[in-house]
């Protein structure tokens, strides 16, 4: 099998350095692009050495110039916390970025992957929410920039499939969570994990009912994975995630417990447009990629908590301002 050259823009983000992980232990040829707008560094170090491994400071926004057999577009700050830092500069990534790899994968007949997200289900009022479903999305709210960003992505990696042929493929990705999450992401995993560590209180929003599905990164990455490599057309789009489903409480709950810490929970009001219910359907992630998650939640939980120990909170940036 001969060698591809792979781009994974965001490579050195906390999904894209596992996923870059995995395309160097294939032996692929790959290229991890970032700005480091939200990304760390070290995340990547230990590939820097590696000869099919190679990377590019750059900002997916501009235009880039490379001869590539495959991409992976996962460019785009994708927690809370950071893409409502810069809200302008979160859906310029997804627009313009989708934009610029797509004119890439154009020239270069490349087959290229969007990393998009269950935030375009919005709050749903269809539970668990399937790909068919078309979402309720606040297209002014706070959370608009991420989830109305990745609709744009979505609707023009089906117009340039449609309209130039290009070869894509369209993830949705549902919470995902493990080692090299930023500490202070504004997730709920790396928060409950962060906060239950140095013994502070566990801020929990609204009442704790909320759901969220959690999928362990490296279930994420092998979706990824197999939906670039299969050989039939099928753009997808194709939802990945746990449909393990718990609410908010119950993953503090389970945080003190695996920490050992005497952390208390305290509640503060919901953020706006916060959705209530998150659980992928998977039915066709299972029927045409041959995919389920495997690592149960409270065993990633463990593998995650024993990475958040390991790390000096003080050497992780804030995201860079003025990008």
């Amino acid at each position: 099998m001969s060698v591809k050259r792979v781009l994974v823009t965001g490579g050195a983000g906390f999904v894209g350095s596992h996923l870059c992980e995995r395309l160097v232990e294939r032996g692929e040829d790959v290229i991890c692009l970032d700005n480091f707008f939200t990304s760390q560094k070290s995340n990547v170090v230990h590939l820097l050495g590696k000869p099919n491994f190679e990377l590019i400071r750059h900002d997916v926004t501009h235009a880039l110039w490379l001869e590539v057999d495959q991409i992976y577009n996962l460019a785009c700050p994708a927690a809370p916390g950071h893409y409502q830092y810069n809200p302008i500069k979160t859906m310029k990534t997804s627009v313009m970025g989708a934009i610029n790899v797509l004119g890439m994968a154009k020239r270069c007949r490349a087959r290229v992957l969007q990393a998009s997200t269950s935030e375009v289900y919005g709050d749903p009022e269809v539970h668990p929410q399937p790909e068919s479903y078309r979402g309720n999305v606040n297209p002014i709210g706070p959370r608009a920039c991420y989830d109305e960003g990745k609709r744009a992505a979505e609707t023009l990696f089906f117009d340039y499939h449609r309209a130039n042929g290009v070869d894509i493929r369209v993830v949705r990705i549902f919470n995902t969570y493990g080692p090299r999450m930023h500490p202070f992401d504004g997730r709920v995993v790396s928060n409950f994990i962060r906060q239950a560590l140095h013994g502070q209180d566990i801020t929990l929003f609204g009442d704790g009912s909320q759901t969220r599905s959690f999928c362990y990164v490296d279930d994420l990455v092998n979706g990824i994975m197999r939906h670039m490599d299969l050989d039939e057309n099928f753009p997808g789009p194709v939802n990945l995630g746990n449909p393990g489903e718990f609410t908010i409480r119950q993953l503090a709950e389970l945080v003190i417990e695996l920490t050992g810490s005497a952390s208390k929970i305290v509640h503060r009001e919901l953020p706006a447009d916060d959705p209530k219910q998150r659980r992928p359907d998977i039915t066709l992630a299972k029927e045409r990629l041959g995919w389920s998650p495997t690592v149960e939640l409270r065993e990633g939980l463990e593998r995650t908590i024993r990475y958040f120990k390991s790390v000096r909170l003080e050497d992780f940036r804030a995201p860079t301002p003025n990008h």
